[in-house]
């Protein structure tokens, strides 16, 4: 496990790159997002990442979720993200959990997240989830070049208008590749397909894009959340 030097270290350094790719691309850095992801990490770790002063917390499964909230009750200006696939018989835990679900990947879940939302009065903030690159290991609204654009747009904004989502963006992730061209061009297209969606209107400006090994070039191309673990926490334990 991490300990408190290393992880503090780790996270000057990430803010610090964070901050560069934002200034080249002519942004603050205050408007890109960390959010941190302790995927198989415990919740000590998450303890020492809040001391180190991370308000933001991705988790990819809804159970391991629940149960480090439940530890860490104490700490309660944590923000937990759900980031990570959601089966719709899981759905009726995530609203009131999380301050935002980035992964809505087809009509499916959006529409039982809407109702288990009404069933407690309550609302889902969420993103929803677009496949870029065109990967079958990829989950997410088909977005890849040479889909049918105006259907993805109008199914976009189909299940953004559902009455208890809180929809403001869009969330894909990159193929495992080093190839920059190609990673600029997910990130790129991903940009695109939300500024389509939200043309005459202000209410899809999140993109969360890009993780350890591509952060950079996804806040150069507009990502205003990166979900990074490893390059904060080192290898998740096994």
């Amino acid at each position: 496990m991490i300990d408190q030097a290393a992880l503090r270290a780790n996270l000057d350094h990430v803010l610090r790159r964070m901050a560069e790719a934002a200034g080249r691309s002519n942004r603050a850095a205050e408007s890109v997002r960390l959010i941190a992801v302790t995927k198989g990490q415990p919740a000590d770790v998450v303890r020492m990442a809040h001391a180190a002063g991370v308000r933001d917390i991705g988790e990819n499964r809804v159970e391991e979720a629940l149960t480090k909230q439940a530890a860490l009750a104490d700490l309660t200006d944590l923000r937990w993200h759900l980031i990570g696939h959601l089966q719709s018989r899981k759905a009726g835990a995530v609203p009131g959990a999380f301050v935002l679900v980035h992964s809505i990947d087809r009509p499916k879940i959006a529409g039982a997240l809407d109702r288990r939302a009404a069933e407690g009065g309550l609302r889902v903030p969420a993103l929803l989830e677009c496949n870029v690159s065109g990967e079958a290991t990829k989950d997410g609204w088909d977005a890849r070049p040479g889909a049918d654009r105006a259907a993805l747009v109008e199914a976009l904004r189909a299940a953004a208008g559902l009455p208890n989502l809180d929809v403001s963006g869009l969330m894909t992730m990159a193929p495992w590749t080093r190839d920059q061209t190609e990673l600029r061009s997910v990130f790129r297209r991903l940009r695109e397909l939300r500024d389509e969606c939200a043309a005459g209107s202000d209410r899809w400006p999140e993109l969360s894009m890009g993780m350890t090994d591509d952060f950079e070039l996804a806040i150069e191309e507009g990502a205003t959340m990166v979900r990074i673990g490893r390059a904060l926490f080192g290898e998740r334990p096994d």
